[in-house]
């Protein structure tokens, strides 16, 4: 796979791609496109393909592209970590011979106008840096991580809604590959670094984009921008000429429709219960050790020096504690997003690992802890059960306790005026 560049020279991949079979319907296409694809990535000659190439195609779009990730994933014809893999090597073959959508002209504040902004703006430093390099500079292209972070936790759960979660998984797994180079700025291959973002800017711009440009719905962009400011923006600021806001949009992006994705098993009680209370912060809530009213409630997690998120016994997304510090960014994005999609490909398969043992009994607790930007984080899940010992689903507790591991001695309650 990693050879399959050698095989061709630049102008052979042009001609290879030149022709478009006009007796190829569009199903053939695709599916001749696909076969090719699966061939090279169990090995097949390319010397071979070439021909293949050569003989059935010519031009093709970002929708094909991103058609083709999707189905392959989709029908289990190859995981997001293989295409994740081959995905670099479609766009180099593609590179010059995608035919660009035409799409309207975005208003400033659009989420997508924002997106194309920050990589304009990325560009623009990985330049400056080619030319002159600047370590406090080289710290500023640091922000892309914001960008990222953003698209996985704002763009990502609504193209899953509509059943496109290729892009979420590839995505994600691009993106971790350049925190990691961040991770280690003194020795990075600094020219690898670039490439990589310019290569992810690429594929947003010519795939990713018009893909989410036709798939979502005006009331689903307004989504998207709920909650982008709550993760930040990487340099820029969003415009507000995009005004699609009115009070039916309001109404149909209200916690509601949200809610109503949830399965439960009383699913009409559950939504019209939590419908119910957040249209009246007053009404008092009969616990397990006493009695607080909505607004008290909201307002103690708001206020606990930690991060909570909980998910239902189906896995999904019910709740985050939106507290002032927050330690990992949250969003309202993922409320009633499935969990596994609020983690990168490459850790999803322990997170089903600790939920399977959650659910069958085997483990109540799984802990975790990672040093981070100067903090020492400590991160705990914990199975929730009633009084029956069904499972219930998993409270996610984050906690930086760097200060708490200074801690020595004691200082009691009668110390703390004298202490302050």
């Amino acid at each position: 796979m990693q050879n399959f560049q050698l095989y061709f020279s630049y102008k052979e991949y042009l001609l290879i791609l030149s022709r478009y079979p006009l007796h190829m319907s569009e199903n053939s296409r695709k599916k001749r496109l696909k076969e090719i694809i699966l061939q090279l990535h169990a090995g097949k000659d390319p010397n071979k393909l070439k021909d293949v190439f050569r003989k059935d195609f010519g031009s093709i779009s970002s929708d094909e592209i991103a058609a083709m990730e999707q189905e392959l994933i989709s029908n289990g014809e190859l995981t997001a970590e293989q295409v994740t893999k081959l995905c670099d090597l479609h766009v180099e073959i593609f590179k010059e011979s995608i035919e660009i959508p035409d799409h309207p002209e975005l208003s400033p504040g659009h989420p997508i106008h924002t997106y194309r902004m920050e990589n304009v703006k990325a560009k623009d430093i990985i330049k400056e840096l080619r030319q002159n390099f600047n370590p406090s500079l080289f710290k500023s292209l640091e922000q892309i991580k914001i960008h990222y972070t953003r698209l996985e936790n704002q763009l990502f759960p609504l193209l899953e809604e509509v059943g496109f979660s290729g892009p979420s998984q590839v995505m994600w797994a691009k993106h971790d590959e350049v925190r990691e180079m961040f991770r280690n700025p003194d020795t990075v291959d600094k020219e690898e670094l670039y490439q990589a973002i310019e290569e992810m800017a690429f594929k947003e711009e010519n795939i990713l984009f018009p893909a989410a440009l036709d798939k979502l719905s005006e009331t689903q962009w307004i989504k998207v921008k709920n909650g982008e400011e709550q993760i930040g923006f990487a340099w820029v600021t969003p415009g507000n000429q995009w005004k699609p806001i009115t009070p039916a949009t309001l109404h149909q992006t209200s916690i509601k429709p949200i809610l109503s994705k949830i399965k439960s098993k009383d699913n009409t009680k559950n939504h019209s219960s939590l419908s119910n209370l957040t249209s009246n912060l007053g009404v008092h809530l009969d616990l397990n050790t006493g009695t607080l009213t909505l607004n008290q409630l909201d307002l103690m997690l708001q206020h606990l020096p930690l991060d909570l998120t909980f998910i239902d016994a189906d896995d999904n997304v019910l709740y985050y504690s939106d507290t002032p510090e927050r330690i990992f960014p949250r969003s309202p994005g993922i409320i009633g997003r499935n969990v596994m999609n609020c983690h990168p490909p490459k850790s999803q398969h322990i997170v089903k690992r600790i939920l399977e043992s959650f659910k069958n009994g085997s483990k109540d607790v799984a802990e975790f802890w990672i040093q981070m930007g100067g903090k020492f984080i400590y991160i705990r899940y914990f199975a929730v059960r009633d009084v029956n010992n069904n499972y219930a689903g998993t409270l996610e507790v984050s906690q930086e306790i760097s200060h708490l591991k200074t801690l020595e001695g004691e200082r009691r309650l009668l110390n703390w005026e004298q202490d302050n």
